[in-house]
């Protein structure tokens, strides 16, 4: 992009934001104004809707779980840490059930205190379809991490156990997906869910204090935080939904934004000769495909084979402008679990071999992405460039083109419902093992039960990934996940493209923000024209 284009297009993005009358200038208040790539503004009642950002910039703002990801620094992958919860371990007699220790002296922002009872309620209101706050949504978005609980207890009142239909010796890092709403203001709102939505409470660093559907959300900072080291250090968060990568530039070029997710990467060179900083960091992230393997082609381990075989991932990120990574595998190679699998290197003539071993050449396939989104990175040039890249392999791609709430849907309810789709694009975060690989090889995730969209089976899965939840200590545990990894390459159950580094560009006003090599970020830190 020239120079001259990219300042037509932000004039053009300026005049069409209809930001109007944004806090900021005119305050007191220090206000960090945020432009997300999610089309509207995540759910507020508990587990947001719009992905992962939905749980960056609302999940983990107005609520905790009871486990929370230390983002605070970018040397290592972020791990998890006390949050709701201050100890947790396996009960002595019964490795099925884990046990919770409570976190005291927590209040809800409505005043209610946290404890056991609000716990209990939580984790029954999204696992039990009988229960009073039952709601489809927040059951459907949560359910790929509660399959497997089979119950709740209450001990006393700052601990529960948590009862397991399977040992899982990695259950833990899922309560930290797992937010707790206050049962108070649920039931003050008439136990409605659209109305709790209006006036939701959590215990969170910050408050909810008002909002506008598909225009901002706006947050205040809980001053009385149990953190006191996480209690922001401004006093408003605005939360802008603008899934379009040039307005996006366009608003934090006129000043009317303060911090921008994943700025286009032909506009970052711009971007950081205006003054703008750019960070960047590495993070458990990949940029792939979920396959159908029942309906279509890809149920054929040979086509898999081809597709992966066809991608070129070196003209993936030039085209990124080097802000990411080759994919060879769920995991990148530095992780330790990545091991020694199959390397899919670009060999087209290969594919095409594979593709007529098949008897699939041409190779008509349908593939569902999204125009954004948490974790989409630049979705359509992206999409069109492996697009071109299979067809020139023997493949026929057509791009059914959504937004990113009907895309999540797609992968949610699984093929059994969207048969029509060969692959879906949604990008994937692997801050943990099941994250990452389990939920995409297990029988038990089939969706819509979980997020197996495309019915993924092998009888080799299932026995090592029992194996690895029946295993305690860390070391085995970890070598039975690289060769889960190696299973997952060799038998090609995505198409692998990249990894993600995660650009943000903040204007030179800010202070105090650290990427985590994380799919979530702490904004509590950032202040304008500070150091501390």
């Amino acid at each position: 992009m020239t120079l001259r284009k990219f300042r037509k297009e932000i004039a053009a993005g300026v005049a069409a934001l209809s930001l109007g009358a944004i806090p900021g200038a005119g305050y007191a208040e220090t206000v960090l104004r945020v432009a997300m790539t999610a089309g509207d503004i995540p759910l507020t009642i508990g587990q947001p809707d719009q992905g992962f950002e939905g749980y960056r910039f609302v999940g983990y703002k107005l609520y905790d779980s009871l486990l929370l990801w230390d983002l605070s620094q970018g040397d290592t992958e972020s791990d998890v840490i006390p949050g709701l919860a201050t100890d947790w371990y396996i009960d002595p007699d019964d490795n099925k059930r884990w046990v919770f220790e409570l976190r005291q002296g927590v209040s809800f922002h409505d005043g209610c205190p946290f404890n056991a009872d609000n716990v209990v309620w939580n984790y029954e209101r999204l696992t039990l379809e009988d229960h009073p706050a039952f709601n489809p949504q927040q059951y459907a978005a949560i359910r790929t991490r509660t399959v497997d609980i089979a119950s709740i207890d209450k001990i006393d009142d700052y601990t529960v156990a948590i009862n397991m239909k399977r040992t899982d010796s990695l259950f833990p890092l899922q309560t930290s997906f797992i937010f707790m709403i206050s049962q108070c203001a649920f039931e003050a709102a008439g136990s409605d869910y659209a109305a709790y939505a209006m006036a939701p409470s959590g215990t969170g660093p910050y408050k909810f204090d008002q909002m506008v559907p598909r225009e901002r959300l706006e947050l205040v900072a809980n001053t009385d935080y149990w953190d006191a080291d996480r209690i922001p250090r401004h006093d408003r968060l605005l939360l802008l939904p603008m899934p379009e990568a040039t307005t996006r530039a366009a608003a934090l070029m006129a000043g009317q934004v303060d911090l921008v997710e994943a700025p286009s990467p032909d506009t970052i060179p711009m971007l950081q000769g205006a003054g703008m900083t750019i960070t960047t960091a590495p993070y458990p992230h990949n940029w792939g495909y979920q396959l159908n393997f029942v309906d279509g082609p890809f149920a054929d381990i040979r086509v898999r084979q081809a597709a992966n075989y066809a991608i070129n991932r070196d003209e993936m990120v030039a085209m990124l402008n080097g802000y990411a990574l080759p994919g060879y595998g769920a995991y990148p190679p530095d992780s330790p679990y990545f091991g020694d699998p199959l390397k899919y290197e670009f060999d087209p003539e290969k594919a095409r071999a594979l593709l007529e071993e098949a008897g699939c050449l041409p190779c008509d396939v349908t593939f569902a992405v999204s125009t954004s989104g948490s974790g989409q990175m630049q979705p359509l040039p992206m999409n069109e460039l492996v697009s071109s890249q299979l067809n020139a392999a023997g493949f026929r791609v057509t791009l059914e083109v959504m937004d990113w709430n009907k895309l999540i849907d797609v992968a949610l309810s699984g093929r059994p419902t969207y048969p029509e789709y060969d692959a879906i694009n949604v990008s994937r975060a692997l801050q943990d093992p099941f994250s990452g690989l389990f939920r995409f090889m297990l029988e038990s995730q089939h969706g819509p039960a979980g997020g197996n969209f495309g019915h993924y089976s092998s009888p080799e899965a299932e026995a090592l990934i029992t194996k690895i939840y029946e295993t305690f200590d860390q070391t085995e545990r970890d070598a039975l996940i690289t060769q889960a990894h190696e299973l997952f390459v060799s038998d090609a159950i995505m198409i692998f493209v990249t990894h993600d580094t995660n650009p943000r560009a903040l204007s030179p006003t800010l202070s105090g923000f650290v990427q985590a090599q994380s799919w979530f970020q702490d904004m509590t830190p950032i202040s304008f024209g500070q150091t501390n």
